[in-house]
């Protein structure tokens, strides 16, 4: 909302100063609605403070009066046309008396209603660039055009002007100098030398321009847009009674409630085609659901009755009852835009810098435009004014303050914006644009092991008889092999427990042929394993399952349980992997477990090591046999083992400064957020997978993986390389487009209508650019290796060619 619409606000609640309190209220809760924008603080975001020095709309802060005891409300809004200036920074009580002054005459005559209709109107822009043209070729369509033409000029002039004019006055009345401040003056400088056509299309193709980069900067936030328009306004709540003894149909009875007021433990109707509120776990039900927006998965996941699916995914077919086990605060979805929008809203070290120096610029700016038209006459002997062969130094003077205005590099950071839309598209959250820096800035990589390179649940690997059986083929059993009879008793009796080996178990032993088990009696015992007796054998027999010292202990002799000790100690698979020990009937079997490695990790380490050149190291918690083990599958060469969390803290600091003294790149370290918080906020950039990862893990992290594969790290390391060249890019673009176009208007080589060309064009290539970093990112190696390829294909073509000419 604007300023001018805001002052009625003012205007209108001041004159209930004299009412009761309560009489006060309820006119500033009226008024409230009717002017809503005016009263709520705008979120700041990156791309949009990227452009605060051409923003177009007038921001502000209003509260009603000094009393805060009503109920409007002070939540965030967002400003999506913010070119030119923005006071949504400043309160309406801290105007000065000439901005009061300004606003209230405005209000008064009627141009302030006119501003804010014409404000930031395509299709008045484009009538006033067509009105532009019709009056520059009138004289040779009609004799006598100069009236005409006249007329033209004044309201194309007018459709873009006024809102100029007054947004320009705004700013200089509060002490501000900006974008805004130097196309009016340029526009107005025009006009008194009577080139008031010059200055109207400037005008135009200035607000043309406003369309145009918000095209692109919408375009950019296109992802983030389409996250927060995946989730429902409304919940379906059932009632819990009907719900448990009603089947799945439409017709179940359900009230409609706002998702924010979802509570957790409610019950929800989520239809085909709908979008799930809140994070929630199936009730009754089974459907596939898709979040390809929130995490980036592409497949489809089948969810049946138990399976949680977050908020904001998408039920396709099947009609679901699901449990809500989170409110819409603490959700999925409301986290991510949450993260997106603070992320967007931390600025990186170029658009802090252009913060600080913006105004100082535009200040310099018109200094230096004053001297040239002051100076121009005596230096160089340039007429004041233009003459029929020579442009005078006062148009040179706003040639140059309109070339060197500083839009395009107001700008060069949307490619921040954009890269941090895109990675949010494929499930990866960053903390602001400067992680993008850092990233690329960094050289090594170290991993965490347990879930990070692997998946943190183990495999059986192998089944080891290692004491009390007579030997191969000759197993004191009823079953031909000791390693099937153990498997068998195993799986019975660690069926439905949660332990890990307890799934590796039961996992192991699916799809094949065992005996059928029975158990009869059952006892668990907390930190040694379980015991059991198996009914469907004629001796009754007795089961143990757990660590090795729960089963030695549990032999009668000293010396058999030293016997199963040593045996365990040269068991033929070595000791780097988890072992359970199953003891039936003092039969004892050793089970072998190892954690799986993550499928697709070795490519993606491959692709970290030789196409982006880092360098990659282990720091695990694990021994050194099986960390060894684990970094031989992937490719790792450097591995430190036995590290507890403050030993990860301290060797993560070591390295750092070795590689502060060497002068070297930075340090970015993956871990699962379980126990490796301090190392992860110690590294330059700390990425985790956030699945698992605890509170404090995530609020230390600098990037969070939502879907739980490492392949997210790669992407986010090209990215942020992508982004960084891009940003230089337009850095040098539009230094660039500043420095030809002002050398050339101050050389007198070009008129003002073609310097505005110039200069909004610097800055729609700036905006073209960034928008560039929506594509998928690629390695700058891999680049040249293509260039590369590419070039010597046609050297030898040609070599080939002139070959066969020669014969």
């Amino acid at each position: 909302m604007n300023a001018w619409r805001a002052n009625a606000g003012v205007t209108a609640c001041k004159t209930s100063f004299g009412s009761s309190s309560r009489h006060r209220r309820s006119q500033c809760r009226a008024l409230q609605l009717r002017f809503r924008g005016a009263v709520w603080k705008a979120i700041v975001w990156e791309v949009k403070s990227s452009r605060s020095v051409r923003r177009r709309r007038c921001c502000y802060t209003v509260c009603f009066g000094h009393s805060h005891d009503h109920d409007h409300s002070h939540s965030h809004h967002e400003h999506e046309h913010e070119h030119g200036h923005c006071h949504s920074t400043q309160d309406s009580r801290d105007w000065n008396f000439v901005q009061r002054a300004l606003i209230t005459v405005a209000d008064a005559t009627g141009i302030a209603a006119v501003a804010n209709s014409w404000r930031d109107s395509l299709q008045l822009c484009c009538v006033s660039i067509g009105l532009v043209f019709l009056a520059i070729f009138s004289p040779r369509l009609l004799p006598r055009a100069r009236g005409l033409q006249t007329g033209l000029a004044i309201v194309a002039f007018s459709l873009t002007g006024v809102p100029a004019v007054l947004d320009a006055c705004m700013d200089v009345a509060g002490g501000k100098v900006n974008i805004h401040v130097l196309m009016a003056l340029a526009a107005f400088g025009s006009v008194f030398m009577g080139n008031a056509l010059e200055g109207a299309l400037l005008l135009a193709m200035f607000s043309l321009s406003h369309q145009a980069e918000e095209y692109f900067t919408n375009r950019a936030l296109g992802d983030v847009k389409a996250l927060k328009k995946s989730n429902p306004e409304f919940a379906l709540v059932l009632d819990r009674e009907v719900s448990s003894h009603s089947h799945l149909s439409t017709t179940v009875p359900y009230v409609e409630v706002d998702v924010s007021k979802v509570e957790v433990g409610a019950l929800l109707l989520v239809k085909a085609g709908e979008g799930v509120p809140v994070d929630c776990q199936v009730w009754q039900g089974r459907s596939t659901v898709t979040v390809e927006h929130l995490t980036g998965e592409a497949h489809p996941l089948d969810k049946r009755v138990g399976d949680t699916i977050p908020g904001g995914a998408r039920n396709l077919d099947g009609m679901l009852i699901v449990k809500a086990t989170k409110t819409w605060e603490e959700s999925t979805l409301a986290r991510i835009m949450k993260l997106t929008e603070e992320a967007q809203a931390n600025k990186p070290r170029l658009q802090r810098w252009l913060d600080e120096f913006g105004e100082k610029y535009s200040k310099a700016v018109v200094a230096m435009s004053v001297t040239v038209a002051a100076l121009g006459p005596f230096v160089f002997k340039w007429p004041f004014l233009s003459t029929s062969g020579v442009r005078g130094s006062l148009y040179r003077g706003l040639g140059l303050m309109v070339a060197a205005s500083p839009c395009a590099l107001a700008v060069a950071p949307l490619a921040y914006a954009t890269a941090i839309s895109s990675c949010a598209s494929k499930g990866i959250l960053l903390k602001g644009g400067e992680v993008f820096d850092a990233l690329a800035a960094c050289d090594t990589v170290a991993f965490d092991k347990t879930g990070t390179l692997t998946t943190g649940e183990l495999e059986c690997k192998a089944i080891e008889p290692i004491h009390g059986h007579l030997g191969a083929g000759k197993a004191n059993c009823c079953n031909p092999s000791c390693e099937v009879e153990a498997l068998a008793v195993a799986a019975a009796m660690e069926r439905g427990a949660t332990h890990p080996i307890a799934r590796a178990v039961v996992e192991h032993s699916e799809g094949k042929e065992l005996p059928s088990i029975v158990i009869d009696t059952f006892e668990s015992l907390p930190g040694q394993g379980l015991f059991a007796t198996i009914a469907n054998r004629k001796s009754g027999h007795k089961a143990l399952i757990g660590s090795l010292d729960y089963i030695a202990s549990s032999f009668p002799s000293m010396s058999s349980s030293q016997k199963v000790r040593e045996a365990a100690r040269l068991s033929i698979h070595g000791n780097d992997l988890v072992h359970a020990v199953l003891s039936i009937d003092e039969k004892v079997t050793l089970f072998h477990f190892e954690d799986k490695i993550r499928a697709g990790t070795a490519e993606v380490l491959r692709s970290l090591k030789e196409e982006a050149g880092l360098k990659l190291l282990m720091l695990t918690g694990d021994h050194p046999a099986s960390a060894q083990r684990v970094a031989n599958a992937v490719g790792i060469e450097e591995v430190h083992s036995d590290l507890r969390p403050e030993d990860k803290l301290l060797h993560v600091k070591k390295l750092a400064r070795q590689r502060d003294e060497g002068n070297l790149g930075g340090l970015i370290m993956v871990g699962d957020g379980v126990n490796d918080a301090p190392a992860l906020a110690a590294a330059t950039v700390g990425i985790v997978l956030a699945r698992f990862a605890s509170a404090t893990a995530v609020a230390v992290a600098d990037v969070l993986l939502l879907k739980d594969a490492i392949d997210g790290v790669p992407f986010v390391i090209s990215k942020a390389r992508q982004t960084t060249s891009l940003v230089k890019q337009n850095v040098i673009l539009a230094m660039a487009s500043i420095v030809v176009a002002a050398l050339s208007s101050v050389g007198g080589l070009l008129p003002l209508w073609i310097t505005v060309l110039l200069h909004e064009g610097g800055t729609l290539l700036v905006c073209v650019n960034s928008v560039r970093a929506l594509n998928e990112p690629l390695w700058s190696s891999q680049w040249r290796r293509d260039m590369v390829s590419f070039i010597q294909g046609l050297i030898g073509d040609r070599t080939r060619k002139e070959a066969a000419h020669v014969i």
